[in-house]
């Protein structure tokens, strides 16, 4: 394969040879940043390679990272990739159960732990004799420190001749509907990836990237770590939740990537604090407006920004249509673990396809299947589910087109639209299937609703879970109750007669990743909802706005 694309290896030495002495990575450390050199990076992750091999790992033995982002866990990356060996990802808010699972599934035999916040909660899940590697924060008691690492055996400089088809990583998926699977990736997959990335943003050395969505997840993987393998961009890191607008504007990022739910709450704070209609009032004045819309993107620390984007679940199109009038275009990507998640996106933005996750990019094929599913084939794509055969023989068609699991409305133009899952839809009791996905694109363009999930298995009619915005909370309850009535009179109408939503029934305990509601991707796991709430709301009728404390 003489096309191959450079391994983050070989592309590291390239940045050292041309820009050696360039900032790469930024770590903040108590509000300052700690910056490292392409250079100084590279000695680094020889010298924890050669740990690993004066520690007895054997090239193609899986090792395992768990921590949040942070300089360490880039280099601890490149290390296994120096050293030949494969990469296993856990997300850092993962349970005890979800790690002990990926750990034994996988076969690891040493596991990276860094920054946590809950590390004593997780510690358990991590059996004695696996190898624990601390990176330097506060962290899991372990075998050896990064320091220790750093002194221990001979760098090992020399990496071990990487083939295209060699795997690289094994990341597993989410769970979002079950266990999670182990997502195999080659070289050539996320490489080629990274590269069409980089191709089509055209991120450069003089770029400034943010690195804050899970590295475990394989967006920020290829989106913010991979391309700065190839684009030479510089990468910073957040040091908590609490310094997070701080740290942005302190990176002042030219590129950032984001989920719909960060998206979601920078649009309602800042609606808390100017006023729906007074910001609207002010948007329409000629010389005010700009004033506004340049102040709003200081505020979040966004106004070196050239490119925004959003993905890893559906954001509304209301919303893009809000930030876009605020002079701020967000482009919506599509992708999965599975397609190394780039495929689609909506860049360069186009207004008239807000609602549309764009169009495929230059190497990737798509098409529809008959029921509607999204079908595709790139170089990107994953050679298998680790040890589950059956699984990926299921994963694709006859002619080896992957199975997305999302339904899509393709246009004239070639733009994709994402209009559900084929797993989510379902039967009500009177035999009717509903698609929820759209039902709740609809009613999220309440602002009083920070998250929504629509269920109905087994129930006459569909009922909508919501939980409410921090400033909704706060709100009178009848004022709240008025609104999300109007939305919810306003949206009936326009459904099939066995789609109209029953009630709205606002939950009273946030949900979160701790208490198995969300992915560590923020997704809501539909399953666990119907399963607490199907009993509970069954019976309440005449599309109604409840309390869950009133049923």
């Amino acid at each position: 394969m003489e096309n191959f694309i450079k391994t983050p290896i070989q592309m590291l030495s390239h940045w050292v040879e041309t820009q050696g002495d360039q900032v790469y990575l930024r770590q903040p450390i108590e509000g300052k940043f700690k910056n490292l050199t392409w250079r100084e990076v590279q000695q680094q992750v020889h010298k924890i390679a050669g740990a690993l091999r004066h520690l007895g790992l054997a090239p193609g033995d899986k090792v395992a990272l768990l921590s949040k982002n942070c300089a360490e866990w880039f280099i601890a990356d490149l290390a296994l990739m120096q050293g030949g060996y494969i990469s296993v990802p856990i997300y850092p808010t993962a349970n005890t159960e979800t790690i002990r699972y990926v750990l034994e599934h996988s076969g690891a035999k040493a596991i990276f732990v860094g920054k946590l916040d809950h590390w004593s909660e997780q510690e358990e899940a991590i059996g004695g004799d696996l190898l624990r590697l601390a990176m330097p924060y506060e962290t899991m008691p372990s075998q050896y420190q990064w320091d220790q690492l750093l002194n221990l055996g001979s760098p090992l400089v020399e990496a071990p001749t990487t083939k295209p088809d060699d795997v690289m990583t094994l990341i597993y998926t989410s769970g979002s509907t079950g266990k999670p699977k182990g997502v195999i990736q080659t070289f050539a997959s996320y490489g080629w990836t990274c590269e069409a990335v980089v191709r089509d943003l055209r991120t450069n050395t003089q770029d400034s990237l943010l690195s804050y969505l899970p590295l475990a997840h394989i967006t920020e993987r290829v989106a913010v770590e991979g391309s700065s393998f190839l684009s030479g961009s510089t990468v910073s890191f957040v040091e908590s939740l609490d310094t997070f607008v701080a740290d942005v504007k302190r990176a002042k990022p030219t590129v950032f990537f984001s989920v719909p739910r960060l998206w979601t709450l920078f649009h309602l704070n800042i609606i808390n604090k100017i006023g729906a209609s007074r910001l609207k009032l002010l948007l329409r004045i000629p010389i005010v407006s700009s004033i506004v819309k340049h102040k709003i993107q200081k505020e979040l620390g966004l106004e070196h920004c050239r490119l925004l984007g959003s993905g890893s679940a559906p954001i509304p199109a209301s919303l893009i249509q809000w930030y876009h009038n605020l002079g701020m275009d967000i482009c919506e990507a599509w992708g999965m673990t599975e397609n190394c998640a780039y495929s689609i996106i909506n860049y360069p933005f186009d207004a008239n396809k807000i609602g549309s996750v764009g169009r495929p990019v230059e190497g990737c094929l798509v098409r529809r299947g008959n029921d509607g599913e999204l079908l595709l084939k790139t170089p990107g794509l994953m050679t298998g589910y680790y040890l589950q055969e059956e699984a990926t023989k299921a994963a694709f068609d006859d002619d080896s087109y992957f199975r997305t699991g999302d339904i899509c409305e393709i246009d004239a133009d070639g733009c994709i639209s994402i209009t559900g899952r084929v797993k989510d839809n379902f039967k009500t009791s009177k035999g009717k299937y509903v698609a929820p996905v759209p039902i709740e694109r609809k009613l999220a363009q309440d602002s009083h609703i920070e998250l929504i999930c629509v269920i109905g298995s087994g129930l006459p009619h569909p009922v909508a879970l919501v939980q409410l915005s921090e400033g909704a909370s706060l709100q009178a309850r009848e004022e709240v109750r008025t609104s999300i009535k109007a939305t919810l009179d306003a949206v009936n109408p326009h459904l099939e007669s066995h789609e109209h939503v029953d009630a709205v029934v606002v939950v009273k305990e946030p949900w979160t990743i701790e208490n198995d509601v969300l992915t560590p991707t923020l997704k809501i796991k539909r399953h666990v909802l119907e399963k607490a709430f199907s009993e509970k709301v069954d019976g309440v009728r005449g599309a109604q706005v409840r309390w869950e404390d009133e049923l």
